[in-house]
């Protein structure tokens, strides 16, 4: 059983990814917001990523880092601490979770660390300069971390397309937002957490262990196709 450590797991993504692994892994959640989940796999602590200490851990096998923004502004309107405040959250919050328990991972069970991305990283889209700057940085952290890290620690990310979570609700707030979406993505869906999480829980696994360095994309065919 090993011991993997999420990072933001109270909600959306994170919260499906917990779930997902409770079954079979002991699981420490880190959060500002307690989980309402009761497990005898599941050890949680309150936690802001970004101003607390982290927690001391005896043993870490994985690490998954979820907390993100979605901050979609023209870029007259965006101010420069817009910018300081997504890199805060999406690339500083990880580097501070791994420089932490990186030397737990090092002697973890074949071990592994990801990230998120998104498909604005690849894909040019209005309004997302602040937060596709922040997720290309993510990109090149896990390229730059794999080689470093190899091979002891797996890095990889996943960078999906919207996803139906309360990050996005503004996003698919009504009928008419949530059809053009769809027909924007060539397989004519978007994603759900669970199908997200099931990914990472294929990332963390053993059979994931030629992959690192990757960057796997989730996008519903609106980066790989043009239909």
């Amino acid at each position: 059983m090993k011991n993997i450590l999420i990072i933001g797991g109270s909600k959306g993504i994170g919260h499906e990814i917990v779930n997902s692994l409770l079954d079979k892994n002991k699981v420490i959640n880190i959060s500002r917001t307690k989980l309402e989940d009761e497990h005898p796999n599941l050890t949680h602590f309150n936690c802001d990523i970004l101003t607390d200490e982290l927690p001391d851990l005896a043993n870490v096998d994985s690490l998954v880092y979820c907390p993100g923004s979605i901050n979609l502004k023209p870029i007259s309107r965006l101010k420069l601490s817009d910018f300081r405040d997504d890199f805060e959250i999406n690339v500083l919050g990880a580097v501070k979770a791994i420089q932490k328990y990186l030397p737990q991972l090092k002697k973890g069970i074949n071990p592994s660390i990801l990230l998120f991305s998104t498909v604005a990283s690849k894909l040019g889209m209005p309004f997302h300069a602040s937060i596709a700057t922040s997720k290309s940085a993510v990109e090149g952290l896990v390229k730059s971390l794999g080689a470093e890290l190899a091979p002891t620690i797996r890095v990889n990310a996943i960078a999906p397309t919207i996803t139906d979570t309360e990050l996005s609700s503004k996003l698919l707030r009504n009928d008419k937002m949530i059809e053009k979406i769809t027909e924007r993505h060539p397989l004519k869906r978007f994603l759900n957490p669970k199908e997200v999480a099931a990914t990472a829980e294929f990332l963390l696994s053993d059979n994931a262990a030629s992959f690192s360095g990757q960057i796997f994309e989730m996008d519903c065919g609106i980066v790989s196709f043009k239909i």
